[in-house]
């Protein structure tokens, strides 16, 4: 974990109100030193911090005031959702952003339910990075019109019955992405922290739900799956989620 002080330029607004905190969660660390810059270079806003994983990000927010803390969903050592669900149990009035290389249609509203204020991808414009940051701080709902009309629609709407991908849980879908991903089941267990028979466990679930009628059949329907949902052009998306 890397703790970046305050420069002079840092101090706050010209106005003497103090810069919003900010706290960085992400694994590439390049990818974290353009945010750092970007984020930064505003007046009202100071990147006090930088984890690369779940561990040191709660270690950090123990030991430090932060306001919000921009997350990705891939981590070196655990889910982001499982860090959002984590630091809102401890910290409620926590903003949360969620910066991610993934599908906003699939991973949004699962960020948003599990405590999120805000969930863009990594290939937005700078400005809208920084605008949602402000929204987020303002305790408004930061995400794009697509999603947010996606959500709308699904409130207004009858859900839709049958039995893909969105009837997985949480922790399916996490280990479905890795299986997409070319993890095989001990490594999944690592990536996630539970043990391989949990895993087998969620595989078996997995199967039911998808229609697969053995493990290579549902390794294969992962693999498509992740070829399709990932976004294109977002090389600051981690190989392991």
């Amino acid at each position: 974990m890397t703790v970046q002080p305050p420069s002079p330029s840092q101090a706050g607004p010209a106005d003497g109100t103090p810069s919003a905190r900010v706290l960085l969660v992400d694994d590439h660390p390049i990818f974290r030193l353009g945010l750092a810059q970007l984020i930064s270079a505003e007046p009202d806003l100071q990147v006090i911090g930088e984890a690369e994983d779940a561990e040191a990000a709660l270690a950090f927010l123990r030991d430090n005031t932060v306001d919000l803390a921009v997350v990705d969903l891939s981590l070196k050592t655990s889910s982001g959702i499982d860090l959002i669900k984590q630091i809102r149990q401890i910290w409620p009035d926590l903003k949360l952003l969620v910066l991610s290389m993934h599908d906003e249609q699939l991973f949004g509203e699962r960020v948003l339910r599990a405590g999120a204020n805000g969930y863009l991808m990594k290939h937005v414009a700078a400005e809208r990075i920084i605008g949602a940051i402000r929204k987020a701080m303002r305790g408004e709902l930061a995400v794009s019109e697509q999603l947010a009309e996606t959500m709308l629609h699904a409130m207004v709407a009858r859900p839709r019955s049958g039995s893909g991908i969105e009837n997985l849980s949480d922790r399916e879908l996490e280990v479905f992405e890795l299986l997409g991903r070319g993890h095989d089941t001990r490594s999944i267990a690592e990536a996630l922290k539970i043990s391989i028979k949990t895993v087998e466990t969620h595989q078996s679930n997995l199967k039911l739900k998808l229609g697969a009628q053995s493990a290579h059949q549902l390794r294969r329907l992962a693999v498509l799956w992740a070829t399709e949902r990932v976004a294109p052009g977002s090389a600051g998306g981690s190989s392991q989620p």
